[in-house]
C-alpha cells in the first residue's frame, strides 16, 4: 500500500470515494401565508362559475349599445337592472315574489307530502304497483299546462286552480324518482337489516329511504322547476299578483323593463329554490362516501 501511495497509483479493488454535495431543497415561497392561498383558492371557486354569467350580462349590455338588437325590445342590463331595483325599494316586487311562492310552496309541500309516501309503496308492495300503474301512465303522458284551461273550467280562475296545477305538475317527477330510488337500493342493505331482525316499517325507514334520498332529491328538484314554471303559465292567463302577472302585464303596458326585471326574479327564485334543496340533500346524506 505505500508504494502504491508512492508510486501515485491505487488499486482498482480498492476505489475511492468522493463526497457529492447534497443538492439544495426546493426553495419554498414564504412570502404567501397558508390562509392567503386557502382565501385565493376560495375566490377562485366562486368566480369560476360565474365567468359564464359575467360574460353573458356582458354582452347583454354590449348588445342594444351597439345596435345589435333594439334598445326598445332589449334593453341594456344596467337599465334592467335599475329597474329590478326600483321595484324592489317601493315593494311591488316582493309582493308578486311573495304571491308566487306561496301558491308554488303550497302546491310543492303537498305533492311532496304524498308522492314520497305513496311512491315508497308501489316500489315496495307488488300489489299497489299493479293496481296504480295503468292510471300513472296514462297521467304522467299529459303535460301539465295542457290540464289548465280543465284545472280552471273547474276549479275557477282562483288560487285553488292554480296551487292544484303545481300539486300536478310536482306529484310525477317525486314519485316516478322515489319508486326507482326505492327500487334500486342495495339488496345486500334489505338481506342484512332483515337477519338482524328488523320489521318492515324499520327497514324501510332506517335502510330504504336513506339510501333513495339522491334520486328522490333529484325528483324534488325537478318538480321545483316545474311548479315555478306552471305557475307562471297559469299566472299568465288568469291573476291578480305573481311573477306571471307582473310579466305579462308590463308587455301589455309596454314596459320592457319591468318585464325583464319579472323574469330576473323568476330565475333568481329558481336559483335559491334550488340551493337549497341541494344544501337539505348534503344534509341528508352526509353519510355518502365522496368521490
Amino acid at each position: 500500500m505505500s508504494s502504491a501511495l508512492a508510486t501515485g497509483t491505487l488499486d482498482s479493488a480498492s476505489p475511492v470515494t468522493e463526497s457529492v454535495p447534497a443538492r439544495p431543497a426546493a426553495p419554498t415561497d414564504s412570502r404567501v401565508p397558508r390562509w392567503g392561498r386557502l382565501a385565493t383558492g376560495l375566490a377562485w371557486r366562486v368566480v369560476k362559475p360565474s365567468i359564464a354569467i359575467l360574460a353573458f350580462l356582458a354582452l347583454w349590455e354590449a348588445a342594444p349599445r351597439a345596435g345589435l338588437v333594439d334598445k326598445v325590445f332589449l334593453p341594456p342590463f344596467t337599465e334592467v337592472a335599475g329597474t329590478f331595483f326600483e321595484l324592489v325599494g317601493n315593494g311591488q316586487l316582493w309582493e308578486h315574489v311573495s304571491t308566487s311562492l306561496t301558491r308554488a310552496l303550497t302546491g310543492f309541500v303537498i305533492a311532496v307530502a304524498f308522492a314520497v309516501p305513496l311512491g315508497v309503496a308501489i316500489a315496495w308492495y307488488r300489489p299497489v304497483a299493479d293496481f296504480l300503474n295503468p292510471v300513472l301512465e296514462l297521467f304522467r303522458n299529459t303535460a301539465a299546462l295542457a290540464l289548465l284551461p280543465v284545472f280552471i273550467l273547474i276549479l275557477g280562475i282562483g288560487e285553488t286552480s292554480k296551487v292544484a296545477l303545481v300539486i300536478y305538475a310536482c306529484a310525477f317527477p317525486v314519485l316516478l324518482n322515489t319508486i326507482s330510488g326505492v327500487r334500486t337500493v342495495d339488496p345486500l342493505l334489505i338481506k342484512s337489516a332483515r337477519s338482524l331482525g328488523f320489521s318492515q316499517f324499520a327497514i324501510v325507514y332506517k335502510v330504504v329511504l336513506p339510501a333513495a334520498v339522491p334520486t328522490i332529491f333529484t325528483g324534488l328538484r325537478m318538480a321545483a322547476a316545474s311548479s315555478i314554471l306552471v305557475l307562471i303559465a297559469a299566472e299568465m292567463v288568469g291573476a291578480k299578483a305573481g311573477l306571471g302577472y307582473l310579466i305579462t302585464a308590463s308587455q301589455l303596458n309596454f314596459q320592457i323593463p319591468d318585464m325583464y326585471a319579472g323574469i330576473i326574479a323568476i330565475a333568481l327564485v329558481g336559483l335559491i329554490f334550488n340551493a337549497v334543496l341541494v344544501f337539505t340533500e348534503r344534509r341528508l346524506s352526509r353519510w355518502r362516501v365522496a368521490l
